[in-house]
């Protein structure tokens, strides 16, 4: 019989992250045939797992789909939420995402039911490349550029514990105020933390790829499921099984 660990198992059901799962099992949430589970535990394909008063089962398929947030629109999938990600993707897939955008910021979203996969792609020490075009309030300098490619010292961050070094990324100047940059990180409000260390102010940030999935020609508001070569070429590169 075919093990894995809990919570391996209750993220592929696609209910939370292998992170939130560990969560749950720190604070006794979970059950193993009414036993309640600990860090580590393995369980196999006729256990019964509970999380609260819901059976977590096997995920039956894996869902990848990309999402064009517009501006204004909330990174929840809290169904009592107003002008969040579940008004514009209707579908009665269960999902979440992988690493959000602020209210103010839009583009590419990947939503996934698959958590290992989700938990791969937003850990820093991956180094999976995500790529934004930034629209900042004034003419960029040469230390503004320089600075944002080698590595900026974040001191007062918005939602992020503590300062930090941003770790290095590639930038390419578009205009006197426009950028693009690749980032191999996923802190919260990264971009926006790093521009403001330096003087400046983000008026515009669009998130346009998340590893080999690309924004393109998606509209505003719209949404697809991934085609079978960016899925496979995604597994590939996160060496994870479908």
């Amino acid at each position: 019989m075919t093990q894995s660990r809990i919570n391996k198992f209750i993220a592929s059901s696609g209910h939370c992250s292998r992170r939130q799962a560990d969560e749950l099992i720190e604070a006794g949430e979970v059950k193993i045939n009414d036993r309640v589970a600990k860090l580590g535990d393995t369980v196999g394909q006729n256990d019964v797992i509970t999380i609260g008063k819901k059976t977590i089962g096997s995920r039956e398929q894996d869902i990848y789909i990309a999402f064009n947030k517009p501006v204004g629109v909330i990174s929840t999938l809290d169904p009592e939420a107003e002008n969040s990600v579940l008004d514009y993707v209707k579908t009665n897939d269960r999902f979440f995402y992988v690493g959000r955008l602020d209210v103010l910021s839009s583009g590419l979203m990947l939503l996934t039911n698959n958590g290992d996969v989700a938990n791969k792609i937003t850990r820093s020490e991956e180094d999976h490349e995500k790529e934004y075009v930034v629209t900042v309030d004034k003419k960029m300098t040469r230390r503004f550029i320089d600075s944002m490619r080698s590595g900026v010292n974040v001191k007062n961050t918005d939602g992020e514990a503590g300062p930090y070094v941003t770790k290095p990324a590639r930038i390419k100047k578009l205009s006197d105020n426009r950028f693009n940059i690749i980032l191999t990180e996923s802190k919260n409000r990264q971009i926006r933390n790093m521009c403001k260390a330096l003087g400046y102010s983000v008026k515009k940030l669009k998130r346009i790829r998340i590893m080999n999935i690309k924004l393109r020609e998606l509209g505003d508001g719209n949404w697809r499921y991934l085609s079978s070569k960016e899925r496979r070429e995604l597994l590939e590169a996160l060496k994870t099984r479908p």
